[in-house]
């Protein structure tokens, strides 16, 4: 009965969850109102949750890259590096969005916006969502010359 306490005292730091940085370096951090900003004039949003969280639901028109499985797809040249993309995770205990910012932003894309509010503020202001729909992916085809 006596060790209980002292390991629960231990166990606390790894308990806790971990808060995701206040900025990354080359992107721009946006709260939940300049997120619904750029969300209107057509910036493409990009979810890095797993596929269980994603299918219960995201942010409508968002893309599905998963970041430990389909994040590494916009590595690939022919993505336009001028492309202004929107990375995001759940909330701001989340570091993967942090994460995934700071490799787009190392693959040369330069107008990278890190959402680090997340879906969950997006969906407590009631702003549009999507539920299901698991497997949308980026698409990117040249124009025929």
């Amino acid at each position: 009965m006596r060790l209980l306490p002292i390991l629960l005292f231990c166990l606390v730091p790894y308990l806790q969850a971990q808060e995701a940085p206040m900025e990354v370096e080359g992107a721009m951090t946006v709260n939940v109102l300049q997120a619904r900003y750029l969300y209107e004039r057509g910036a493409i949003f990009i979810d890095v949750r797993p596929t269980r969280e994603w299918t219960w639901g995201h942010i409508h028109g968002a893309l599905h890259l998963d970041l430990l499985d389909h994040f590494n797809d916009l590595a690939q040249p022919q993505w336009p590096r001028q492309m202004p993309l929107v990375i995001y995770c759940d909330s701001e205990v989340c570091p993967h969005g942090a994460h995934a910012v700071k490799m787009a932003v190392s693959w040369g894309y330069r107008q990278v916006f890190y959402f680090r509010e997340g879906y969950f503020a997006w969906q407590l202001l009631d702003f549009p969502q999507g539920k299901g729909l698991a497997g949308e992916r980026l698409v990117f085809s040249r124009p025929a010359p």
